[in-house]
């Protein structure tokens, strides 16, 4: 049998001729236009279509049109549903207005391992979208990564183990070391984190010197609300220890003891982690990775809980912007 997106792409194009539709590969659908056309426009006549594609093909690359600008991509993104704002942080970004944020701001030689936005919490955003406003000169590309596949792959008895126990995510926050808890939660006030902390079954313990210690035990899957898939979905690999450069790692654990630095991860019973088990599933996501080249004015739209995305090392100017909504929990 025919998957949706299949049938779609083997019949729109006769009956949208206002675009064509390509597959750049299994989980990336390329949509160009095939004549003079609003995206913005397009897509709220076609809502039904696109939410139809994504669930079989988790990453829809939207190329070629014009008037692209960021007022339109808010547009777009609003055809959906309302932003989500980005709150208990794990990454320093800008937000640029209502909804819309700058991508991760880490150095441009970085490298940010393939996973899922906001899969260390409770809530997330099930659709993903981002608008290339300047494609860099050199790298800068934003992989993806089937999470079916990722899924599948990863050993049963590893998935039934993170199943059952889930995963415990613990952040210190300290003057100078990561980002600040004022900028995780976005507030000043003590009060309001604690009050966020609690609405979220988020342990918090105020340190001296304006410190912060957070826990909380999150899903290790999940269920997809459209498809009923279990799919890995936690950020273990990005927050335990061993994701870090080994000289930034060593020097961190010649200061702190494991359960006071910045960001680590454990199974949800405080057990470590293996790291011969982080080592499967970090080369489970690499192993299901693809890389596109960005073109200045791109729009992609992705399921997240479908399809993982990462960041290449990149030179020159870059700016890649990033909205999120669809609140979605386990």
């Amino acid at each position: 049998m025919l998957k949706y997106s299949e049938n779609i792409v083997s019949k729109t194009n006769s009956q949208l001729d206002a675009v064509k539709i390509d597959k750049l590969n299994d989980i990336v659908l390329l949509i160009t236009p095939a004549a003079e056309i609003d995206l913005v426009a397009w897509t709220q006549a076609h809502r039904d279509i696109i939410d139809g594609l994504v669930v079989d093909t988790p990453a829809i690359l939207f190329r070629g049109f014009s008037g692209i600008s960021r007022d339109s991509f808010t547009r777009f993104c609003g055809v959906f549903a309302e932003p989500m704002n980005y709150i208990y942080r794990s990454t320093p970004r800008t937000e640029l207005s209502g909804g819309l944020y700058t991508a991760t701001e880490y150095p441009c030689e970085a490298t940010i391992p393939q996973h899922c936005e906001n899969a260390y919490q409770k809530v997330w955003p099930l659709k993903l979208y981002f608008y290339c406003e300047k494609s860099a000169p050199q790298g800068g590309e934003t992989p993806l990564s089937d999470i079916r596949s990722v899924t599948a792959t990863i050993p049963a008895e590893i998935k039934e183990k993170f199943r059952q126990k889930k995963v415990m995510y613990v952040r210190n926050y300290r003057p100078g070391m990561d980002i600040p808890w004022q900028t995780v939660f976005q507030t000043t006030q003590r009060e309001v984190v604690e009050k966020f902390c609690e609405a979220n079954a988020i342990e918090c313990e105020w340190k001296d010197g304006d410190s912060l210690r957070t826990v909380q035990i999150c899903q290790g899957l999940a269920q997809h609300p459209i498809t009923g898939e279990e799919l890995w979905f936690n950020q273990a690999h990005l927050f335990h220890v061993s994701s870090l450069e080994p000289q930034i790692r060593d020097t961190l654990l010649q200061i702190y003891p494991q359960e006071n630095l910045p960001r680590n991860a454990y199974y949800g019973d405080g057990s470590p982690l293996e790291e011969d088990v982080l080592k499967q599933i970090s080369q489970a996501y690499e192993k299901y990775k693809f890389t596109f080249k960005w073109h200045d004015g791109d729009f992609l739209l992705v399921d997240n809980m479908l399809c993982a995305h990462g960041r290449n090392p990149f030179s020159g100017d870059r700016k890649v912007l990033v909205s999120m909504n669809i609140p979605t929990s386990a």
